[in-house]
Parts: structure tokens; C-alpha cells; sequence
């Protein structure tokens, strides 16, 4: 038996693939820990492991940032996604480091694998001078020695002209994020580690092991990576509703419809960006729409729905994606994952953080739809949505990146990978 510490940043999208991993750990007869917020402590210990919530760092709820981090107010796009960087992940990483030193003086363990973004984690494991394991629950930000940095939604190149522009773009990384490497520094120096003027992608990836949510076809099956890096598919648990409980009391209102799902996500989820248009657009046609508020226990819009819509702040995936035919999204990357691990097509408005970056890889596998904007016209939309009914193409495609997502091994590969660490 090894003893296994588990770090995720506290949210979701990160949370729930690690605690994905941390079921599987336990399982194969481990002890496992995980450091995370207090909000996940249910899901930890559903999955067998015991919380170790943040103390020092600041306990924040993913649904309310501004309260933790005022500079997030009125944040959108670049500028949302650089203060997020530097007020969440970065200036919270001494005190991640601090609870993680308390954890390891009381209780050592034998390794540690943390998301992309768990910075204290890094600092931790640099300091102490242990190996540590990167499961990434993102699209992989890996800088490469080929391609364009991760994030501007754009493909590798192909021709000589394309290869200069990313070489161009690569070189401009540390030029243009100079205000998240000065907030690095801070951060490694407060924590007595030197200072070297290094870039977030380069230092949060493990040069030891990379376990990557997804696959070479949402990666434009770059030839580029390193031998440590392994794409494993969909971080997610098996565990489906523990009763018909779990469902909602409009579930049989989806037999023997086709269904569309609309989702917005737990991020940004200002349903007039996305959903309200959506809405409009699958207005009156033969389907039954299931759309997500992203807070559960939030079932209703602030406007009223066309009548084969049904509102929820949640919903089993598991249960709903085999129904599903086709689903309009904000691009968030475990939806995604998960929609596509179905087979089910997309139509992908991805306005900020790392969606555009969704979006685009998604289109290129030829797998959906990319509306280029978060805050689409209903009539975007809707040739999105005409597009991808009237290609087969798109399923096909959908299809393709289904099968190699569950070839991978998901979250049993990921726990073997990081089981091999000991």
C-alpha cells in the first residue's frame, strides 16, 4: 500500500477529474489524501479518500470569486483570465505550500500529482526536492518545441510560413505574460526558492510523469511531446446515480425524443451569452431541450423557456449523454471530454479562458462546430446547429474522437501511471 497526497485547485472542472483518480487509487488498495477546497469535502470522501482542506490558503467558492478575489469584478476575457492567474493560482501558492508543509510534518506520503494549476503543489515538491506527478485536466498547455502556445485557438503549422509564425509566438511567451512571471517570482521567493524569471507552463508540468485528460486527436496529433507525457481519455468516474432518485422528475419526458443538451458551464455562466440564444434557436423544432443553469439546485432562468425545454442545475451526465444527439456548449474542457467520449457532436460558443483554445481543437478533429465568440447571435447558432444535423460527417467524426477516448484507460490509466511513481 502507498500513500498518495492528491492536489486539484477548487473547482470543478479540476476537482472532479482528480477525485476520479482518487477513487481508482483507492481501489488498488492505496492511502489517499487530497488537498483541495472544504466545498468538495462529499465527493473526497465518496471517492474513499480523506480531505485535507485548504487552511492558510484562502478557501474560496468557485461560484462567488469575487468575494476572495475582488479583482475578478467586472473581469471578462484576457483581462479576467490574467487576474484569475495571478490572484487565484499564483499569489495563493505559498499559502498551498504552507498547509502542504503542515500536512507532510503530521503524515508524510510516498508522492504526490496535482492539476496543471495547483502551483503549491510544484513549489512544495521543488523545495523538498521530490518527484511529483502533472495530471491535467485542461487542454494541454505543454509548451513544445514545435506548434503555437497553447490558447490562441490556433493549429500547429504546416508549411514553412506557419512553422515561423509559431516560432514567433513561442519566443513572445515570456514578452507578453511579464506580469505573470514578476507574480512567479513573488511566489517561489516567498517560499525560499530562487527566482528564475520562468513562465506558469513552465513550471507547473511534471518532467517526470504528465497524465493529459484527452487525446491526440483534440491535441492535432502534434508529433512534438515528450516521452513522459500520456493522453489517458476522460478523467471520470464510473459511479453512476445511486438511485432513480438521483434523476430528475422530467427524466421520462425524454424517451422517444431527440434530445439537445445546452450548457453553459459552472464558469461565467451568465445564461444571456449562450444559453438564452441557444434557446431561441432550437425554438420549434422536434427536439427536447435539457439546459444546465451551472449552480445546482438552480433550475429555472431569469426569462421564460419555450415549453420543451427543461431546466436544471443538474444532472447525472452519465445518465443524460446516451440520449443526447447533439449539444451546444460554452466549451468548458471536462464537458467537453465528456460529450465527446458519447460520440455526440457539439456546437461550441468558447468566449474566454481556455475555451477558444476547446473550440478550436474540437473543430479541427472535425468533431463540431466553432462559433469563434462566447456571446453568439441566435442566428450563429443556428446555422450551427443546421450544420451539424445536416453533416454526418460531424457524428462521424465525434464518433473517431469517442473510441480513442475510451481506448486511453481514463482515470484506472491515469492512477496506474501515478502508482508507478513509488
Amino acid at each position: 500500500m502507498g500513500r498518495f497526497l492528491l492536489t486539484a485547485m477548487p473547482y470543478t472542472g479540476h476537482g472532479a477529474p482528480l477525485t476520479a483518480v482518487a477513487r481508482q487509487l483507492v481501489a488498488r488498495g492505496h492511502d489517499v489524501r487530497f488537498y483541495t477546497g472544504s466545498r468538495f469535502r462529499a465527493r473526497v470522501e465518496a471517492a474513499g479518500a480523506r480531505l485535507v482542506p485548504w487552511r492558510e490558503a484562502p478557501d474560496f467558492d468557485e461560484n462567488d470569486l469575487a468575494a476572495t478575489f475582488p479583482r475578478m469584478v467586472g473581469k471578462k476575457g484576457m483581462q479576467q483570465l490574467l487576474v484569475n492567474m495571478v490572484d487565484c493560482f499564483i499569489r495563493t501558492a505559498p499559502a498551498q505550500v504552507a498547509d502542504l508543509a503542515a500536512e507532510w510534518r503530521r503524515d508524510p506520503w510516498d508522492a504526490l500529482a496535482g492539476d496543471e494549476t495547483s502551483l503549491g503543489a510544484v513549489l512544495f515538491s521543488e523545495r523538498e526536492r521530490m518527484p511529483w506527478a502533472t495530471v491535467a485536466v485542461l487542454p494541454l498547455q505543454l509548451l513544445g518545441p514545435a506548434g503555437p502556445p497553447s490558447g490562441m485557438g490556433l493549429r500547429p503549422g504546416t508549411n514553412a510560413l506557419t512553422r515561423t509564425r509559431d516560432a514567433a509566438l513561442r519566443g513572445l511567451v515570456p514578452l507578453v505574460s511579464r506580469s505573470l512571471v514578476r507574480a512567479l517570482d513573488d511566489a517561489q521567493a516567498a517560499v525560499g526558492l530562487p527566482t528564475r524569471g520562468r513562465t506558469f507552463d513552465g513550471i507547473v508540468f511534471s518532467p517526470t510523469v504528465i497524465a493529459a485528460s484527452g487525446s491526440p486527436l483534440l491535441d492535432y496529433d502534434r508529433t512534438d511531446r515528450p516521452q513522459h507525457l500520456h493522453f489517458v481519455g476522460e478523467l471520470a468516474s464510473q459511479a453512476g446515480p445511486s438511485s432513480r432518485d438521483a434523476l430528475p422528475p422530467w427524466w421520462g419526458d425524454l424517451d422517444g425524443r431527440r434530445v439537445v443538451l445546452v450548457t453553459q458551464g459552472t464558469q461565467n455562466i451568465d445564461p444571456d451569452d449562450l444559453v438564452r440564444p441557444a434557446l431561441a434557436a432550437l425554438e420549434g423544432r422536434d427536439v427536447l431541450v435539457v439546459a444546465t443553469t451551472g449552480v445546482p439546485g438552480r433550475d429555472a432562468f431569469p426569462f421564460p423557456v419555450p415549453a420543451d425545454v427543461r431546466v436544471t442545475g443538474f444532472v447525472p451526465f452519465g445518465a443524460l449523454l446516451s440520449r443526447v444527439e447533439l449539444a451546444v456548449t460554452n466549451g468548458g474542457w471536462g464537458g467537453t471530454i465528456a460529450m465527446l467520449g458519447h460520440g455526440i457532436p457539439l456546437v461550441i460558443a468558447g468566449g474566454d479562458l481556455d475555451k477558444p483554445e476547446v473550440a478550436a481543437r474540437v473543430a479541427h478533429s472535425g468533431a463540431g462546430v466553432n462559433l469563434r465568440t462566447g456571446t453568439p447571435k441566435t442566428s450563429a447558432v443556428g446555422a450551427g446547429i443546421d450544420r451539424v444535423f445536416a453533416a454526418p460527417a460531424f457524428r462521424d467524426a465525434a464518433g473517431r474522437v469517442a473510441s480513442e477516448l475510451r481506448a486511453l484507460g481514463g482515470a484506472t490509466r491515469a492512477a496506474e501511471l501515478i502508482e508507478g511513481m513509488l
